[in-house]
C-alpha cells in the first residue's frame, strides 16, 4: 500500500499566518490520490489543514500523525508539509499552529527519527517551508547527511534559505504539482523523486531559492503514473525496427503517404506502401519524443523522399537497451 500524510498550515496563533499552504496541501493530495488513468495511487491521503482556530494543528497532533504515518509496513510512506519553518543552532523545526518561537515546533530530527525507524520500504519527505533543508543535517555537525536507506528528502530550500511564494502559492509546490502531472515523467509515464527534483531545479533557474534533495535508495520508486507520450507497444518495437542501437533504417518514398503532384506523376518515385507507412508512423512517433532522428535531412518527410536514413538518438539508444533487457 501507499500512504501519505499531507499537511498545510495557514493559521498560526502567535506568529504570522500564511495564505497559500492549505491550498497547496489540497492540490498535492488531489494529484497524488490517482494516477493519470484514474487508477488508485495513494490510498486516500490523510490531509490535515489549519485555516482557523477551530481546525488548528498543534505540535502534539502533528507529531502523532507523523509518527502514525511511519509506523506501518508500507510500500511508500510519504509526508508533505507546507507551512512555517524555523532553524537555529540546535536544528530545524516545522511550525505547528500553536508555535510561539519556532523552536517549539516539531523538530526535523524527530521526523527523521520516525522515518529512520519505519518499516516502510520507501519513506518520502517533501517539505515546502523555510529552512527545510535542515532535515538532512545534524545539529552538531552541519551538512552531515542523516539519510538512512530507503529515505528520500526533497525540500523547497536549503537550511539557510526562505521558501518563496508566487501568485499565492508556494513556488516549490507549484513546480512539484507540474512535475507530478507529467512534466517530470519519463517515456513510460513514471514520475520519480529524482525526476521531480531535476524538473524543479531546472525550472527555478537563477532564483535565490534552491531546492534540496538527498536520497539513499537502490532504485527510485514511481510516485505517480502519467499517460506516456508514446504507446508502450510502439516503444517495445524499437528493437524490431532497429536491430542494433546504431542501425540506420534506409528510407525511400514508399514510406511516406504524402507527395507533390510532380512526385505523383514521376515513375521513378515509388507509390506509398501500406506496410512501410505503418513503420513510418512509428518512426515519426519516435522522432516526436526524441528517440529517433532523420539523417541528412531536416524532417522525416524529406528523409523519405530523398532516400535518406533514420537513426536512434542517444536517448533512443538508452531505451533500446531497456527494451533489450526486458526492463520495459
Amino acid at each position: 500500500m501507499r500512504k501519505a500524510l499531507i499537511v498545510g498550515v495557514d493559521y498560526y496563533e502567535k506568529i504570522g499566518s500564511l495564505h497559500g499552504c492549505v491550498n497547496d496541501a489540497l492540490a498535492v493530495a488531489g494529484v497524488l490520490e490517482e494516477h493519470a488513468n484514474h487508477g488508485t495511487n495513494f490510498i486516500t491521503p490523510n490531509v490535515l489543514t489549519a485555516t482557523s482556530k477551530e481546525d488548528a494543528i498543534t505540535r502534539r497532533i502533528l507529531k502523532e500523525e507523523v509518527r502514525r504515518l511511519f509506523e506501518w509496513d508500507e510500500e511508500i510512506a510519504l509526508f508533505y508539509f507546507a507551512g512555517h519553518g524555523y532553524v537555529e543552532d540546535t536544528g530545524g523545526f516545522l511550525c505547528a499552529s500553536d508555535s510561539e518561537s519556532g523552536d517549539d515546533g516539531l523538530a526535523l530530527s524527530e521526523v527523521m527519527t520516525f522515518a529512520h525507524n519505519s518499516r516502510a520500504n520507501n519513506r518520502i519527505i517533501i517539505l515546502d517551508s523555510c529552512h527545510s533543508g535542515a532535515a538532512a543535517e545534524r545539529a552538531t555537525q552541519q551538512a552531515v547527511a542523516e539519510i538512512p536507506e530507503g529515505v528520500t528528502i526533497l525540500t523547497a530550500s536549503t537550511a539557510e534559505q526562505y521558501a518563496m511564494e508566487e501568485n499565492g502559492s508556494g513556488l516549490f509546490t507549484g513546480l512539484l504539482i507540474d512535475a507530478l502531472n507529467g512534466a517530470a515523467a519519463n517515456l513510460v509515464g513514471d514520475v520519480t523523486p529524482g525526476s521531480i527534483y531535476a524538473h524543479i531545479d531546472q525550472s527555478l533557474g537563477p532564483w535565490v531559492q534552491r531546492p534540496f534533495f538527498k536520497t539513499n535508495v537502490k532504485r527510485f520508486v514511481s510516485l505517480r503514473k502519467t499517460l506516456p507520450p508514446i504507446e508502450i507497444a510502439d516503444l517495445r518495437k524499437i528493437k524490431t525496427h532497429f536491430p542494433t542501437p546504431y542501425y540506420q533504417i534506409q528510407l525511400d518514398p514508399a514510406y511516406e503517404r504524402e507527395r507533390s503532384t510532380d512526385q505523383l506523376n514521376d515513375p521513378a518515385v515509388p507509390p506509398p506502401d501500406p506496410a512501410k507507412n505503418a513503420v513510418f508512423d512509428t518512426l515519426q512517433a519516435y522522432v516526436k519524443v526524441n528517440l529517433a532522428r532523420p539523417v541528412g535531412a531536416p524532417h522525416m518527410w524529406h528523409a523519405a523522399m530523398g532516400w535518406k536514413h533514420c537513426e536512434l538518438t542517444p536517448l533512443g539508444r538508452h531505451y533500446w537497451n531497456l527494451v533489450a533487457k526486458k526492463l520495459i
